[in-house]
């Protein structure tokens, strides 16, 4: 896809910036927290991916919002850029592309864990260390509790989908009995 390759060389810029200015981490806070602004409020979103309105209101609107939040000189000067290129519409993949890179740096992987019930802190922490040695890398896990699974769990690592849930083993169960007949 044309817009994630591009998203791809302005996260990767930006990247190597932070980096030479040892602030990765905090880039990226600012760069998510500025996201979140736009993802919240879909008519500013509107207003700077919206080609009839003016650049010069886009900027002047962009220097009024970098006036109330704090970001530093770099992603201030990042989203201007981003304006004034009229690529402010992929700033979300921007975000995701910066994120998996910062994730890269630091070892880490994020797993998303459904389960039928909530886990205890031990179970979570048995997965956690389970996963990190699976992977051989830091594990930040998302758990979110889904009923429909019956029983069980599904781990999401990356793009391997690990399907533990009872609903999965029944569903093959039956498709088992299927063959069979």
């Amino acid at each position: 896809m044309i817009g994630s390759e591009l998203a791809k060389r302005y996260a990767r810029a930006l990247f190597q910036i932070a980096r030479e200015e040892n602030s990765v981490e905090e880039i990226y806070g600012e760069l998510s927290g500025f996201s979140a602004i736009l993802k919240e409020n879909k008519d500013l979103m509107d207003f700077f991916v919206n080609p009839i309105f003016d650049q010069a209101d886009k900027k002047a609107v962009l220097n009024e919002l970098l006036t109330r939040i704090d970001v530093s000189t770099i992603t201030a000067n990042f989203l201007r850029l981003l304006i004034d290129k009229r690529r402010i519409n992929i700033l979300l993949e921007v975000e995701e592309c910066y994120r998996a890179d910062l994730d890269e740096l630091l070892n880490r992987i994020r797993v998303k864990v459904r389960s039928a019930f909530p886990l205890s802190g031990d179970a979570k922490q048995r997965l956690l260390s389970r996963l990190s040695e699976m992977t051989g890398k830091n594990v930040e896990m998302a758990v979110e509790d889904d009923r429909s699974l019956l029983g069980g769990i599904i781990v999401a690592v990356g793009d391997t989908l690990y399907d533990g849930s009872v609903k999965t083993q029944l569903a093959n169960i039956r498709e088992l009995i299927r063959e069979e007949m």
